[in-house]
């Protein structure tokens, strides 16, 4: 049997185990195991063998620090009340044009997804915050829910990103170009979302009503309150970019400011500290978990030398690298009504990440080519959060928004789903819009 075809079978039995409901950790590990033991002719001693190392050489990789950190962050700025500081801020700014309200609630979740990391914290977060101004003010559920699951959607675009750490520990890339690489295809997207909203409301105004205008003093005052958490986000971005500090040391300061900040202007008591504490340990364990799975299953994906083999056929097949590319990010979509973000990243990487650095594209050098598919490879499986039949950031804020059916919250969600594939072909087409910061700041 070829590597392909083992490969495939490893695939089929894990999906049978999803299929089962096994949580997508315990399937991977149990898929891999199997697999591997397949492999080596059914003697378990070396899989016992392995079981001795891996475990420990994956928890004990130093750059891992980074992702409870960010996750810590996140659950401060929410018990903190920082999110509704951040959404009072941009309301502020934007609340007295028609849409605005849904503007904020998506600016506010960009500026909340600088601090945070994860799209379900934040679609959750900023679900609770702008729900009730969005229904005080008239605004059709659809409109309201669709546009706050798409915006949870920039918790792991706009960086930090646990998916983009998990992306440079499995590529061996650089955290801080992914982070500044991610910044700009970021603010299009939240400036998409703007524009979708915009674009429905000069449709049926009546969907998106104008609230009150705010004097500039308020506007003042409440760009103020802000300004601690924007300079959180510029101390760790450019501090791990710039040198300054290294991806856990400036994770470790951002946590500590966003603890500091939730302490002093959110009131943050002992009791959200230990809610904060318990959140990033789950999330923490939960994450962890899904790694090991899938290290389990990449390590038997590579005794069979499936990766390898694809990566040689589609190198030899003469097919043109776009329609490679274009096949990938249509298996990304497919995956996403089946798996989450994180297990979509980690199941695929070890394969896909070979294939495509095996093929030109533009004339990209190696370095160029890993950071651009990283943040599209982000960029589609964002949409997975968001599409049906799964879509777990409209099921968040649907069961926040329990008077609005599911059904008008996935039709809410359509015309920002159509932001995103103009986003995914302007990243395709133009590398560049990845690449430019990195250049610009970097010289790489």
């Amino acid at each position: 049997m070829s590597g392909i075809a083992l490969g495939l079978a490893i695939f089929g039995f894990l999906l049978t185990l999803m299929a089962l409901r096994v949580p997508i950790g315990i399937a991977m590990f149990f898929a891999g195991a199997g697999g591997y033991v397949y492999l080596q002719g059914g003697d378990t001693g070396p899989w016992l063998n392995l079981l001795k190392s891996l475990p420990y050489a994956r928890l004990s990789n130093y750059d891992l620090v980074v992702i409870p950190l960010f996750l810590l962050m996140g659950q401060f700025a929410t018990h903190g009340g920082l999110s509704s500081s951040l959404f009072r801020c941009v309301s502020a700014f934007m609340g007295h044009r028609r849409g605005g309200v849904a503007m904020a609630a998506i600016g506010a979740c960009a500026g909340f997804g600088a601090i945070c990391g994860s799209s379900l914290a934040t679609a959750a977060t900023m679900g609770q915050v702008a729900l009730p101004e969005l229904r005080r003010y008239g605004y059709a559920g659809s409109l309201s829910t669709g546009a706050l699951a798409a915006g949870g959607t920039l918790g792991i675009m706009i960086p930090p990103s646990v998916p983009l750490v998990i992306y440079a520990i499995l590529t061996q890339e650089s955290i801080g170009k992914l982070f500044m690489a991610a910044v700009l295809p970021g603010l299009i997207a939240m400036a998409g979302y703007m524009l979708v909203i915009q674009l429905i409301v000069r449709w049926k105004p009546e969907m998106g009503p104008a609230g009150p205008r705010v004097p500039w003093p308020q506007r003042l005052s409440a760009l103020l309150q802000v300004t601690p958490v924007l300079l959180v986000f510029v101390v760790v971005i450019i501090g791990i970019y710039g040198g300054w500090a290294n991806p856990t040391e400036a994770a470790a300061i951002g946590a500590a400011a966003c603890g500091v900040l939730a302490v002093v202007t959110g009131g943050m008591r002992w009791r959200g500290l230990l809610d904060s504490a318990l959140g990033t340990a789950q999330a923490t364990a939960m994450i962890f978990l899904v790694l090991l799975g899938a290290d389990m299953l990449n390590t038997a994906l590579a005794l069979s030398q499936m990766p390898t083999e694809l990566a040689a056929w589609v190198k030899g097949s003469g097919m043109p690298p776009l329609l490679v590319l274009t096949m990938i990010l249509l298996i990304y979509i497919l995956l996403g009504c089946v798996m989450d973000s994180l297990a979509m990243i980690l199941l695929t990487i070890p394969i896909f990440y070979p294939m495509v650095m095996g093929l030109d594209f533009y004339g990209l050098p190696d370095v160029d080519k890993s950071v651009w598919f990283g943040i599209l490879a982000l960029m589609v499986v964002e949409i997975g959060l968001v599409h049906p039949p799964v879509g777990m950031n409209v099921y968040i804020i649907n069961r926040l928004a329990k008077d609005v059916p599911l059904v008008e919250t996935f039709k809410g969600v359509m015309p920002f789903l159509a932001s995103d594939f103009v986003r995914i072909v302007l990243m395709v087409l133009f590398p560049s819009t990845a690449l430019i910061l990195v250049h610009t700041f970097g010289g790489a």
